[in-house]
């Protein structure tokens, strides 16, 4: 059993989103160790009480629920199979948890060497930006064990909602696809909608009140569209990382035969917009395409 007063957590990766999510942990009681690359964005959750540690091994040895929130699937690979990685060094019964965007199969092939470790693994990305992340509202998309997804759903509740077993170890990454092809024409639309209402004169913030509350609404809409009308182009979600993960999901449909036209272009705007420069810009900054 998990209980707060026994079970340690390890956390590494407090960009955006890992540091709201890591300081929700530390609130609810929980011990919680941290790592990342760079120090300095850890050190507000060490003032809060969380340990930090100098290595992903270090930390492994320690933890009994790690949980990984980086950047792409080759940090993914580096942090969870390399010697001095989690798989080498976590304790066994423990529990690993990878809540970064990543490929299916490099979700089974985590869960397939942890499984001969004796190790519990699940995938589990989450949606909702850095809002839902601050919020504790995130929405998170699990795959693996039944057993070891009931083990871990009260840190799940700890910072989301909307939790869901979706199937075997990769489901959460097919369903996290599912979820970015959805937001990627979505994007689009938003973008079109609000430049359109700025040509035609209109009150661009009225018009999102009207359309935002009928057939037409979505989160991106509601969350990022006045993002778009203040100019206000700050991450919650970085371009270059929704540019990997609209790569992995074309990747997965072309695999599965499967034509997406509406992600590939969206992943040629991005594209653009990244080289001139805005890979570091949240995915709002697509509004500027259109300006």
């Amino acid at each position: 059993m998990l209980s707060k007063n026994n079970t340690v957590i390890g956390f590494i990766g407090t960009g955006v989103m890992g540091k709201s999510m890591a300081g929700h942990l530390l609130r609810e009681g929980y011990s919680v160790a941290v790592y990342t690359r760079t120090k300095d964005r850890a050190l507000e959750l060490v003032s809060q009480g969380a340990i930090w540690k100098d290595s992903v091994a270090e930390l492994s040895k320690v933890a009994d629920v790690i949980i990984t929130m980086v950047g792409y699937p080759k940090d993914v690979e580096e942090i969870y199979l390399e010697e001095s990685g989690i798989v080498s060094n976590a304790k066994k019964g423990s529990y690993v948890i990878d809540m970064t965007t990543s490929t299916p199969s490099l979700a089974q092939r985590i869960y397939e060497e942890a499984k001969q470790r004796n190790i519990h693994s699940l995938d589990a990305p989450v949606s909702g930006g850095d809002v839902g992340a601050k919020e504790a509202r995130l929405t998170i998309m699990v795959g693996g064990d039944k057993e070891a997804f009931e083990a871990c759903k009260p840190i799940f509740e700890v910072m989301g909602q909307n939790i869901i077993l979706q199937g075997e170890a990769g489901a959460g990454q097919h369903t996290k696809m599912c979820n970015q092809i959805a937001i990627a024409s979505n994007m689009m639309g938003v973008c079109e909608a609000i430049a359109y209402a700025k040509k035609a004169g209109l009150n661009p913030e009225a018009v999102l009140t009207s359309i935002s509350a009928g057939a037409a609404g979505s989160w991106s809409l509601s969350n990022l569209g006045p993002r778009m009308i203040a100019g206000n182009f700050e991450p919650g979600f970085y371009i270059k990382h929704f540019i990997k993960d609209m790569g992995i999901a074309l990747q997965e449909a072309e695999a599965m035969g499967m034509n997406t036209p509406g992600l590939s272009l969206a992943k040629q705007l991005y594209e653009q917009l990244a080289e001139n420069g805005e890979e570091n810009s949240g995915t709002q900054a697509l509004f500027k395409f259109y300006k």
